[in-house]
């Protein structure tokens, strides 16, 4: 469906790219040439921007008509007020707090950038709705004390974007009542220290304004709210930087389509989904539209791939650098997806409603979130698939249970390749929930800085680079199929061939290409049998370099090897692997704590079973092996 543009491209600009992307967090190269996605909509000159910008503040998120609806709400809406509770007590217990420093962790400065956008979002709400002179002190405060630090850190450009949009939604929210002395010196820092570090002086374009990945999202919204803040003292930049970053997103914004899953799995959904999303609330605050991002083709559907990768248990289905666990607050982007649609499964109504004192620390946009908190009104009672696909360059397929379902039914598979955006060599893996246990885990993901500072080469994604030693990271951690003990080829793609609905579902993957020579052909299938029992089964032909395949599953659960397979014990609850292709084979137990390097994520109770076939044995090269898990 997309064109590789590669052949075009003179080989000095793969080069650059390349090694831009192996010192960054992101390390895919998109196969779409620009002419093969959506655009949006981008009529920005400096001409439009005088002519079309909104004149007064707030315009950013909040304007007149936005905030006289958000007031009326906070009188009678109950979630509203629960709501901006929260916010005023995390205001009030920044008051407390020191101004921020330039601290660098490692090779970043995110940490303070993101706490300065978290504390505006909360002072700059209460003071729209409360006008207090001691929040905007505050306010004033923290501006000139990262206004004086001497750059925002444009070497990782992250830093500079969230801090920009952070000083931009103060400068925004407090609407010209800042002394003059700050605002003129706030503009300067956004111009300096924001915008203009984001053009190169020899012309060329920074690798993330085209990016696919969330990348693009944050720092062209940063540039972006950047901009609006400085339009009126520098128009000509201003404009042409909004202009570049409507012309760039739509790189990322593809990678949800066709079907609305983000590749980098839902940690980053929020992370990148949530700038788009507040990207989307500047510009049609500011402008009257925001030029096509909330209706690009599939955005709007990345909402229900969200709701899906939250599993019974609390835990996401935490495939690529994915977290772990979902915080117990509602989820700020999704508010935004509720607004936008009327659909109540992205409205996280009772986890809006927990006690404020008992929320804690709120979400870095949670003042921008009341905003979208208070425009949703239900309008459909569309019910979430129970069986679901994502296709694109990291297929994922979700299998779960009803709502009334009692064994809380929970399947999550994938496919893919490990060179996408913070991609694993996962292909074939899978996780599985029965009965509020998850039996087949995912590793997850573990500190960035842990690793970084030790030296270890992160993000290089070259088939012999440091990632791939990591269980977190490589075959030998995931629940799939490895062969002759070697790792997948790094950039082998193994698509979704198949998916059918159901009340007994299907998906299918083509793994063949992640073994290289190793296998000619694995199809790995998994199937929801019945509300508490998953079958998988793989129909492999070797090759000549074929000599061992293992089928692997990753589970922390207690482990007793039985006659024809194995039972998983946790929570006083049991599991059943059986083993029905191969019932005189014993499955084996390798331990995994301590993990075998030294670098590797510790996780109590991890191990692998394996169940190991020789190549020798397959007969006329074909072979299918067939597991059933099953619960009581």
């Amino acid at each position: 469906m997309r064109k590789n543009i590669v052949s075009f491209w003179p080989i000095f600009i793969l080069i650059f790219l390349a090694f831009s992307f192996q010192c960054s967090q992101a390390f895919s190269l998109s196969e779409s040439g620009e002419e093969d996605i959506p655009k949006l909509n981008n009529p920005v000159t400096e001409q439009y921007l005088r002519k079309n910008l909104r004149k007064s503040q707030p315009r950013l998120v909040l304007n007149s008509k936005i905030e006289s609806h958000l007031k009326k709400e906070l009188r009678t809406n109950p979630v509203v007020q629960n709501m901006y509770k929260a916010i005023q007590l995390n205001a009030a217990e920044i008051l407390d707090k020191p101004l921020l420093e330039r601290v660098m962790t490692g090779r970043r400065l995110l940490s303070v950038s993101r706490e300065m956008l978290y504390r505006m979002n909360m002072l700059g709400m209460v003071y729209r709705m409360e006008k207090e002179e001691e929040i905007l002190q505050r306010i004033n405060d923290e501006v000139i004390a990262v206004c004086n630090f001497a750059d925002w850190n444009p070497s990782h450009f992250l830093d500079v974007a969230e801090m920009s949009l952070a000083v931009a939604l103060a400068l925004d929210w407090t609407a010209g009542n800042l002394p003059q002395s700050t605002i003129e010196m706030a503009q300067n820092a956004l111009i300096e220290k924001g915008i203009k570090p984001s053009w190169l002086e020899n012309g060329d374009t920074l690798w993330w304004v085209n990016g696919t990945n969330n990348w693009n999202q944050v720092c062209n919204g940063g540039m972006i709210a950047a901009s609006i803040a400085v339009a009126e003292k520098a128009p000509e930049l201003a404009a042409k930087t909004i202009h570049r970053s409507l012309n760039g997103i739509p790189f990322a914004l593809a990678e949800y389509i066709p079907d609305g899953l983000y590749p980098e799995g839902s940690t980053y959904w929020g992370y990148g989904t949530s700038f788009s999303v507040i990207t989307s609330a500047m510009l049609q605050s500011a402008f009257g539209t925001d030029f096509g991002i909330a209706d690009y083709p599939a955005f709007k559907e990345s909402a229900t791939f969200r709701v899906l990768m939250n599993a019974p248990s609390g835990w996401y289905y935490n495939f690529a650098d994915c977290g772990d666990k979902r915080s117990e607050k509602g989820d700020v982007a999704l508010a935004w997806f509720a607004a936008q649609t009327g659909n109540k499964n992205y409205f996280e109504r009772e986890r809006f409603l927990i006690q404020p004192n008992k929320m804690g620390k709120l979400q870095r946009l949670g003042g921008a979130a009341l905003v979208w908190i208070s425009q949703f009104e239900k309008s459909t009672n569309e019910k979430l698939p129970t069986a679901w696909k994502g296709e694109g360059d990291n297929p994922v397929v979700v299998f779960r249970g009803d709502d009334d379902n009692p064994h809380q039914f929970y399947f999550g598979g994938k496919g893919g390749r490990a060179t996408t955006s913070h991609g694993n060599m996962d292909a074939g893996s899978f996780i599985f929930e029965l009965n509020g246990v998850r039996w087949v885990i995912d590793p997850g993901n573990q500190s960035y800085h842990e690793l970084e500072k030790t030296g270890f080469n992160l993000w290089g994604s070259c088939q012999e680079c440091d990632r791939w030693k990591l269980l977190t990271k490589n075959n030998f951690g995931h629940s799939t199929i490895s062969v002759n003990n070697e790792l997948f080829v790094n950039d082998g793609f193994a698509p979704l061939i198949s998916f059918k609905k159901g009340q007994q579902p299907e998906a299918v993957f083509d793994l063949s290409a992640v073994y290289g020579e190793n296998m000619k052909r694995v199809i790995r299938k998994f199937q929801k049998e019945n509300s508490s029992s998953l079958i998988i089964e793989d129909n492999i032909e070797t090759s000549d370099e074929t000599e061992v395949i293992v089928w692997q599953l990753m589970t922390t659960a207690n482990v007793q090897i039985q006659p024809g397979g194995i039972e998983l014990s946790k929570n006083g609850k049991t599991l059943q692997v059986e083993n029905l292709s191969h019932p005189d084979f014993d499955f084996s137990v390798v331990s995994l704590d301590p993990p075998p390097f030294e670098l590797d994520r510790q996780m109590e109770g991890l191990k692998r079973i394996e169940l190991r076939i020789p190549a020798w044995i397959v007969k006329g090269r074909k072979e299918t092996i067939k597991v059933r898990l099953a619960g009581n």
